[in-house]
């Protein structure tokens, strides 16, 4: 029987597709706006959505630039401005027109209140994107709707490190067994696995084919019931449910915890 009483979710991805619709268009408007030349098409942001992190990824991409500044201090101060520009132009971008929320979410986040369970975001993006696309959805007081919030500027070590899972789970006051992660990403999963949760993957547009080793279940998104694997249960049409996640955790095969480090765990 599963011990599931908390839900953990990821952001960027797995609430919404703010990769493909809003933080590349983002970064290439702040590309433009600093005057480089530089562009990101779909392709080299999916292979650079294996560094976590905005900062982290402009400073990984301008190591393969003969026109980014050679001196480390000077790189990284382009770095910084870079992002603080981009979450500038993401946030416009977020609040019009608007980036939805994954069909499905909305209302399973709305059953898990009801039925009284936890929830938290268990994110590495900064609480300012954040915020700007839960207030679009949620009004204001969004935060009231969780338990937990933990943010990037929340932990040392972004996913794949886990973290951002330990941090969750400290605040929820629960153990590993009784909380369930909802990723879209392979660093996602590595990060709850290592932090001993269980994991159901809803794809997203960048890591549609990625290998998830070790979800208990991986399926097209939130919104059906179909094209999961394993099935969903019973034979019902429609959304994915709360018996169908808790179905999934009481069957997964609960990693162990790993032992905290200051290294982050690999992913494929």
């Amino acid at each position: 029987m599963s011990r599931l009483r908390a839900l953990l979710w990821d952001v960027d991805g797995t609430l919404a597709e703010t990769e493909a619709e809003g933080h590349r268009v983002a970064f290439n408007a702040a590309f433009a706006a600093h005057g480089l030349p530089w562009h990101w098409d779909d392709a080299r942001y999916g292979r650079l959505l294996a560094v976590t992190g905005g900062r982290e990824r402009l400073l990984h991409d301008m190591q393969a630039r003969a026109d980014a500044p050679a001196d480390p201090a000077a790189r990284a101060a382009l770095a910084a401005q870079l992002h603080a520009t981009k979450n500038r132009l993401y946030a416009e971008r977020v609040r019009a027109p608007g980036i939805p929320l994954r069909p499905g979410v909305a209302a399973l986040i709305a059953a898990a209140a009801a039925r009284g369970w936890r929830q938290a975001i268990a994110t590495t993006t900064s609480r300012a994107n954040l915020d700007t696309l839960l207030r679009a959805h949620f009004g204001a007081d969004w935060a009231r709707r969780f338990d937990a919030v933990v943010c990037g500027e929340d932990v040392a070590r972004k996913k794949p490190d886990p973290e951002v899972y330990r941090i969750a789970l400290a605040r929820l006051r629960l153990p590993a067994d009784a909380a369930l992660a909802i990723e879209d990403a392979p660093p996602g999963v590595a990060a709850a696995r290592a932090a001993g949760i269980a994991v159901v993957v809803t794809r997203s547009r960048y890591f549609a084919d990625a290998p998830v080793p070790g979800a208990c279940a991986v399926g097209p998104g939130l919104h059906t019931r179909a094209g999961w694997t394993p099935p969903a249960a019973g034979g019902r049409e429609g959304a994915v449910d709360l018996d169908d996640l808790a179905a999934w955790h009481a069957a997964a095969s609960l990693p162990e915890p790993a032992t905290a480090t200051h290294g982050a765990p690999p992913w494929p």
